[in-house]
């Protein structure tokens, strides 16, 4: 009989996930086995498994079972491996914290009233609660896959409810006030220009550049969604870019002529915000939502808007909108009311 049609050896789990994809394990350390059983490579990846499940205590290793190790194996499969790299960093500093303080718990011994105990804990920040519930339920779905858990604990658990406008949207005055500390010339008066006139996430416009820029259109693949944006350059972004070396790989570099990474592109965003003399809670995010408003104002329809931002949905749309602008919205929407003739009601 051929190896690869034999009983896999002990302690594996092998299964068919719900999209078809055919997932193996090591069920004590959650070890990912590669190839077909009893191939060079499966082996490889299972004795080495074996190796590490059989380390005394104390060694280097992961105690199975654990949560410390279920986030550990997590880290190996595909449907992380697979994420962005800045969806990946905001898994991993969620899924740390989780480890931080809850790593030493043994998984299949977690109940429903412990995840709701661990979100009562977090009642005071709401926003974050339900980050760490997403984050449970994800991590014991993994569980079940390895085989250590029959069931989902976190499936039935709420969310706590809180309201939250999410990123605060810059006002006129906002946007005024930093203009006017920071003059045209200056990286932070390009950061602004940039994000204001794009209405982009800062994770692409630290990207974007020259290369991007196709006569008077912009061409923008985002990175958290994929899409691919056709941008028209705004006259006054455009008066700035013409100011700009065009052999600076991005249009926003470093002090060396490097690209900014995203990271480091927010702290230092966040300093030019504290010098205009403007509260903390204005974000590079708060510009993008800005922009949207802008293009409300203006009389932009919501697939207007979506062409510009990008966003998926309606929703979403309408989520960073319909808070911005109302004034000048509700006086638009009564003039287009006055302007038609009366109704009659023969």
């Amino acid at each position: 009989m051929s190896k690869i049609l034999r009983k896999p050896p002990p302690r594996c789990k092998i299964y068919t996930d719900h999209q078809g994809r055919v997932r193996q394990y090591h069920r004590i350390t959650g070890t990912p086995l590669p190839g077909l059983p009893w191939s060079p490579q499966f082996m490889a990846a299972w004795e080495a498994a074996e190796k590490r499940a059989a380390a005394p205590i104390g060694s280097e290793r992961t105690i199975t079972g654990t949560f410390n190790a279920l986030i550990a194996s997590y880290y190996q499969t595909p449907d992380f491996t697979g994420l962005r790299d800045s969806t990946k960093r905001t898994y991993r500093n969620m899924l740390e914290r989780i480890r931080t303080e809850h790593g030493h718990r043994v998984v299949k011994e977690m109940q429903p009233l412990h995840i709701q105990k661990i979100l009562k804990g977090k009642a005071s920040t709401p926003a974050a609660a339900n980050k760490t519930l997403a984050m449970l339920r994800l991590l014991l779905r993994h569980s079940m896959e390895l085989g250590w858990r029959t069931d989902n604990p976190a499936v039935g658990a709420r969310k706590i409810r809180h309201r939250s406008g999410g990123f605060t949207t810059w006002e006129e005055s906002h946007i005024a006030a930093y203009m006017a500390h920071h003059k045209p010339g200056t990286r932070a008066h390009l950061a602004m220009m940039l994000l204001l006139h794009t209405g982009q996430r800062r994770g692409d416009v630290v990207r974007i550049g020259f290369h991007d820029l196709h006569e008077s259109t912009l061409t923008v693949r985002q990175s958290k969604t994929g899409s691919l944006l056709h941008l028209p350059v705004h006259p006054d972004l455009a008066e700035v870019l013409n100011t700009l070396s065009r052999e600076a790989p991005t249009f926003l570099t470093t002090s060396y002529g490097t690209p900014l990474t995203v990271e480091s592109f927010g702290n230092w965003f966040r300093r030019m915000v504290r010098e205009a003399g403007l509260p903390d809670n204005l974000s590079a995010h708060g510009l993008r939502k800005a922009a949207c408003r802008r293009l409300a104002e203006a009389g932009c329809t919501p697939h207007e808007i979506m062409a510009i931002s990008g966003h998926a949905s309606l929703s979403e749309v309408t989520r960073y909108t319909v808070a911005a602008g109302k004034d000048k919205l509700a006086l638009r929407a009564m003039a287009a009311l006055q302007s038609k003739p009366e109704l009659s009601n023969a």
